[in-house]
């Protein structure tokens, strides 16, 4: 399935299965979550030497992707470990956000530009 679209569901089931064959067991929940937050800050150090004021050391480059999909690994396995079907929250998420700021954004004047 290299390089083909992949839906969450897939995404989920790839996960799953990556699990159960390389990695033994889901670590814990708490466990999970503390990776989640360590791949998000690697991914904020990223952002800080991209487009904030800091800048990379010599041999760092940009891993942005490669962060970005840490993230969706480790979410994936706290959605897989308790019972969450990413598809359908996804989708209520969008719904929600549809319903509650269709006109709040473009209504902004600071999104004026």
């Amino acid at each position: 399935m290299k390089n083909e679209d992949v839906t969450l569901r897939d995404v989920q089931r790839i996960v799953d299965q990556w699990v159960k064959q390389y990695g033994v067991r889901y670590f814990s929940e708490l466990t999970n979550l503390a990776c989640l937050t360590e791949e998000v800050g690697e991914l904020a150090r990223v952002m800080a030497r991209k487009y904030g004021d800091q800048s990379f050391k010599p041999g760092e480059k940009s891993n942005m992707g490669e962060e970005l999909a840490d993230i969706l690994f480790v979410l994936t396995c706290l959605a897989n470990q308790t019972g969450v079907n990413l598809t359908e929250e996804f989708h209520k998420t969008m719904e929600k956000k549809t319903n509650r700021d269709s006109l709040r954004h473009i209504a902004n004047p600071k999104l004026q530009a």
